[in-house]
């Protein structure tokens, strides 16, 4: 009899079985105790049409079997291919990072914090109105002088100011673009002949209305009045309202002479983007880099310090000590992340000193030095959301009045662009900026039909400004990776926001203060959902569960309830986003309601649903609920599309969750269910069996990056479960030892085995799964009969005529997992 025949009689005949094999030889029911009986009572007496029927039974058992260990997450007919489950972990690991997973929300209470004014923005609780035309106050000017925090590049700025008399200079609102300017125009003023009408105290710097345009302002230069000679002025030229046009190189050139002429200087001051590259790549642009944080932050914090002894304030250390303690104070964890910002503008660092002082006084606690820290990040989000409607009824009125009824149409969907990409940004955090911006454009067209839902909106070709983008939306490139569904990690440009709790700020500002906004935001996430790359697909998932979260009963409704009832991969998406709830604690037990219910439901998508969401660990009580949830998932045969392989996948993503209590649990669960009276339980632990030996650790979506399975990403779970744990090596061994002697299981069991011996060494050489298989293999083949089946598989490996098993490693695994005490002269020569 030839080894190949030996090795399926191991397989089917239970007089043959191993000595530790369970009383009831093979999971098949009755059918195998039925066929040892009838092969004593003899073979021969059976009609041999009843004997081909049978075998024709257990290959299409076997055939069917086939089906329960094939991708879980695969679409439905018409679809596209399985969703890449590696990719998604991966990315889904990072997505988490941005949000503030396994925590309440934590609200912001600014009843205690003042307003903070410096240089083009007020941060706080009132509005100001902001000084539009006329002389700068000299007490502005004085403070200016005491406590400006220059950056880098200045005296640059300064000697070219001189030289040309005229500066455009380029830069984001809040950056500190207009302190800078008037520090520019007080030191260059300081020394040139001023016409002063007899007031030694007057400003030599104004501020001066941008409405007249540059040649309005050339026209009155050095015209005396309002517009003496040896004066510096200051403009703020709006450049980013559509039809809005910079001006031209004549127009700066008349300015500059005029200027000349009367000893006079000027700052044009503009928003970064593409409507102003023109003029700052001309002979007057200059870009104003930010002020250094760590620095502008202390001379704001001495300021305020010295103000309160200036006020009669007893401090019981000096301001030098004090300072010391703030700096302290301000690299603790918790400020930091309360910030939340990786650099701070000068009316935030403006804010942040006064709160330290406070706090250092013992004005405040540390629980309101936190709230007013957190104020930070929500300020910034309220202010790049105000006024965008203002602003698009400001364009109608001003379009019916010049009889351009359609005009404020055309600007709409370029008005909202830079909105649209604060939102993308939020939900799509780390992903390339091709993807974000493409995501941006998607919700513009969103929302400029939700804002004129009768006429179709214009597509800007051209909006898209990189520069802008990044200034305007404090974000950040860097060079990273990103996965690609069948080809892996590929090299990309990825984008941030600058401070971990702008998604968070964005996402609240717009979920809590912008309810109209919702529909078409929902309206992308669905879009989104459909995405097949796991960079946009698996952020938006996790930015959808933080919005479930801020308004449970409206995500439910017009996110996780359509999509759980869709294809595949919205499915899984909408089993993201619940896991994402489950997170926080005051939604856990809602979510864990709802999964239980959905593993129960009549509806298929629902009970597929609920599935995907069990695998993640969040959304049943305990590990034993998981199980029975999915027990009842896997077993449940109602003429419905079967579940068993999802079922059976999400078992295993079980045994990867980092609770080191959860896998023996798991893996005594499945060898109960192959042991089970009913072969649907049979068949759900045979099932899990395969998946444990097929399934790549980087497919199970693990959260802990620092876990010892997670430096295993490319191999299979059963070896690097056996490597980490040599414990549940024994158990790992039974299951699919049962897997390979039980007749519908033994084909999938056989190649899962070989696939994990092809995986002892990679091409280059290198060690790859050895160890696992060290600790596995000497298990697996424990008796004689498993041993002539492991002999078998490894011979056929070597004469494969498609990918032939070098010699050497086939005699290396073969001495690992036979002891060399038990080897008999005919396996040493088989082996070498």
């Amino acid at each position: 009899m030839s080894d190949e025949q030996q090795s399926d009689d191991v397989a089917e005949t239970p007089d043959k079985a191993p000595a530790k094999a369970p009383e009831r030889d093979q999971p098949e029911g009755k059918e195998s105790d039925k066929e040892g009986k009838e092969g004593k009572e003899g073979a021969e007496g059976k009609d041999k049409e009843e004997q081909d029927g049978k075998q024709d039974e257990r290959a299409l058992a076997a055939e069917r079997f086939k089906e329960y260990t094939r991708a879980p997450f695969a679409e439905e007919q018409g679809e596209d291919g399985p969703t890449d489950l590696a990719a998604a972990s991966r990315t889904r690991r990072a997505t988490r990072m941005l949000f503030e997973s396994g925590r309440d929300l934590t609200s912001v209470d600014r009843s205690f914090i003042s307003s903070a004014h410096f240089g083009d923005i007020f941060l706080g609780t009132d509005t100001h109105p902001r000084l539009r035309s006329g002389p700068v106050p000299a007490d502005e000017l004085r403070r200016l002088r005491r406590v400006q925090v220059v950056p880098d590049g200045y005296v640059l700025l300064r000697s070219a100011l001189r030289a040309r008399r005229l500066l455009v200079l380029g830069a984001a609102p809040g950056t500190g673009r207009t302190s800078t300017a008037l520090s520019l125009l007080d030191e260059v003023t300081a020394d040139a002949p001023r016409d002063t009408d007899g007031d030694p105290a007057a400003s030599p710097v104004r501020r001066v209305d941008p409405a007249g345009g540059v040649r309005q302002l050339a026209g009155q230069v050095g015209s005396g009045g309002e517009f003496p000679s040896g004066t510096g002025y200051l403009m703020e030229l709006s450049l980013t309202r559509p039809g809005a046009l910079p001006p031209d190189e004549m127009d700066l050139d008349e300015l500059a002479t005029a200027l000349a002429g009367c000893e006079s200087f000027a700052v044009l001051v503009v928003t970064v983007g593409s409507a102003a590259g023109p003029v700052l790549a001309g002979r007057y642009g200059m870009l104003c880099p930010p002020a250094p944080t760590k620095e502008l932050l202390t001379t704001r914090l001495r300021e305020r310090l010295e103000e309160r002894v200036e006020e009669g304030a007893e401090l019981a250390e000096g301001v030098d000590e004090l300072l010391v303690r703030a700096e302290e104070l301000v690299r603790r964890e918790d400020v930091v992340e309360a910030v939340g910002l990786k650099d701070l503008r000068p009316a935030e660092a403006e804010l942040l000193a006064s709160l330290l002082a406070r706090r250092l006084l013992g004005e405040l606690s540390q629980g309101e030095l936190l709230a007013g820290c957190r104020s930070l990040a929500v300020d910034q989000a309220q202010e790049w959301f105000a006024g965008v409607d203002r602003t698009l009824a400001a364009q109608a009125r001003k379009g019916a009045r010049d009889g351009e009824g359609g005009a404020e149409r055309a600007g709409t969907a370029a008005l909202f662009h830079p909105v649209a990409f604060r939102i993308a940004l939020a939900v799509l955090g780390g992903a390339s900026h091709s993807a974000v911006s493409s995501a941006a454009h998607l919700l513009t067209w969103e929302l400029s039909v939700q804002c004129d839902p009768d006429h179709t909106p214009a597509r800007p070709l051209f909006c898209d400004d990189p520069v802008a983008d990044l200034a305007l939306s404090r974000a950040e490139l860097a060079d990273g990776e990103v996965e690609v569904p069948g080809a892996g990690s590929v090299a990309a440009r990825l984008i941030w926001y600058r401070g971990g709790a702008l998604p968070s700020a964005v996402l609240d500002e717009l979920w809590e203060r912008h309810f109209p906004v919702r529909a078409p935001v929902v309206r992308w996430l669905r879009l989104l959902a459909d995405d097949q790359r796991p960079q946009v697909w698996v952020r938006a998932a996790v930015a959808a569960g933080e919005l479930l979260v801020r308004d449970f009963d409206h995500g439910f409704a017009e996110l996780v309830r359509p999509l759980a009832e869709g294809t595949a991969h919205r499915r899984l998406f909408a089993a993201t986003m619940m896991d994402q709830a489950a997170g926080h604690a005051s939604h856990r037990k809602a979510v864990r309601k709802l999964v239980e219910d959905w593993s129960r439901s009549p509806t298929w998508t629902l009970r597929s649903t609920a599935a995907a969401a069990l695998g993640y660990g969040n959304c049943a009580d305990t590990t034993g609920d998981a199980l029975d949830a999915l027990a009842r998932i896997g077993v449940r045969d109602d003429g419905a599309q079967s579940l068993r392989a999802a079922a059976a996948f999400n078992v295993v993503r079980l045994l990867a969750l980092p609770d080191r209590a959860q896998a023996p649990r798991v893996l005594r669960r499945m060898a109960e269910w192959t042991q089970h009276k009913r072969e649907a339980h049979q068949t759900l632990g045979l099932a899990a069996a395969i998946w444990l030996a097929e399934t790549r650790v980087d497919k199970l979506l693990i959260d802990e990056p620092a876990s010892a399975l997670g430096e295993r990403g490319d191999w299979p779970l059963a070896l690097a479960l056996a490597d980490t744990r040599p414990e549940l090596a024994m158990p790992i061994a039974d299951l699919l030892w049962t897997a390979l002697n039980t007749a519908r299981s033994k084909d999938v069991a056989m190649d899962a085995l070989e696939g994990m011996l092809r995986t002892a060494v990679r091409k280059d050489g290198t060690e790859w799964t050895s160890p696992g298989l060290a600790a596995l293999l000497p298990a697996l083949a424990a008796e004689e009969t498993d041993r002539r089946r492991l002999d078998w598989l490894l011979r056929r490996m070597m004469n494969d005529p498609d990918d032939p098993f070098p010699d050497a490693r086939a005699r290396s695994l073969w001495w690992m997992a036979v002891n060399q005490r038990t080897r008999s002269g005919q396996e040493e020569r088989s082996h070498g």
